[in-house]
């Protein structure tokens, strides 16, 4: 699974451009070999720059050559930006990378900048440079869910947060004819934070009730989103109010 995101230049330098496209490989490499085959010529020329000595033997060559994924998963949950200007150190958080903060995007309470367009403009990038089917196996909205006195959570924002992406994918599909086999949000139940660590950062369609501490008594509570999502399901993604 790639991390994905796409990069912008923070402005219309060359040097902001590059520096975009150089983020990029960074994490294109892996799945350039698993796409392909073999090893991009970038990555050839990094070793050879920094000294590497990598042992590779013409049966090794073979079995990435006959052994390509037959589609690309990739998780999203923003894009990026890259500057070549050392000084511009404001950050925003994000899925184990961080980037340079955007200042044309709205965050979430954790830092994590929301771009539905970005999800688009990857899903071009990707599809673009391998042409092969592609699924996107995570993406959602970490928030602070608050339930009223019967446990249930209007939790709007994250509506939102999916409708935009999910018509965000449509265009893809419908309009730039991206492949897309599947999509699945991350996650369909609250769970502890892989990122943080905590109770407190929700993605789910279901409230457990528990706290950062383990207190709680476990209890699941449907939130808005659930209905809404389960609808979204049974009409393919075309009902999305």
């Amino acid at each position: 699974m790639l991390a994905a995101g796409q990069y912008y230049p923070y402005t219309s330098h060359p040097k902001d451009y590059w520096a975009a496209m150089q983020s990029d490989r960074e994490g294109y490499f892996f799945v350039d070999v698993q796409a392909r085959g073999y090893y991009p010529n970038y990555a050839k020329k990094y070793w050879e720059q920094s000294g590497s000595d990598i042992d590779i033997t013409d049966e090794d060559l073979i079995l990435l050559q006959e052994n390509t994924v037959d589609f690309i998963s990739f998780s999203y949950y923003s894009s990026r930006v890259a500057s070549a200007n050392p000084k511009l150190n404001e950050q925003t958080a994000g899925n184990i990378f961080a980037s340079i903060k955007n200042p044309y995007l709205n965050a979430s309470e954790w830092g994590w900048q929301i771009d539905p367009l970005g999800l688009r403009i990857t899903l071009n990038a990707i599809w673009d440079r391998y042409q092969k089917p592609l699924f996107i196996v995570e993406n959602g909205l970490g928030a602070v869910d608050i339930p009223d006195e019967n446990g249930y959570v209007a939790d709007d924002c994250r509506i939102d947060y999916l409708r935009d992406h999910i018509q965000a994918m449509s265009a893809a599909i419908n309009l730039d004819g991206v492949e897309l086999l599947g999509y699945t949000t991350w996650g369909c139940i609250d769970l502890v934070s892989a990122g943080t660590g905590e109770m407190q950062k929700r993605y789910g369609f279901i409230y457990v009730d528990r706290d950062n501490l383990g207190n709680g008594t476990l209890k699941r509570t449907k939130k808005k989103s659930f209905a809404w999502y389960k609808q979204v399901i049974a009409s393919n993604g075309s009902r999305l109010d």
